[in-house]
């Protein structure tokens, strides 16, 4: 069983840098208080680690 982990939305993409909206979209986030099940791997992790103020790990499965 492959390890998940859950994100949401929690900043706005609102006048940050395109880098950062970007990401958010790669996540499968772009609307606030979204919630995502993602699979953890270190690119997932390398992601919400760019984008922290954003982004909150709700939950850790596995």
């Amino acid at each position: 069983m492959a390890k998940t982990i859950v994100i949401k939305q929690v900043g706005s993409p609102i006048r940050r840098p395109a880098d950062q909206r970007a990401t958010l979209i790669g996540l499968g986030l772009n609307k606030m208080h979204r919630v995502r099940e993602l699979e953890d791997t270190p690119s997932v992790r390398g992601m919400i680690n760019k984008i922290p103020h954003m982004v909150e790990i709700i939950e850790e499965k596995g």
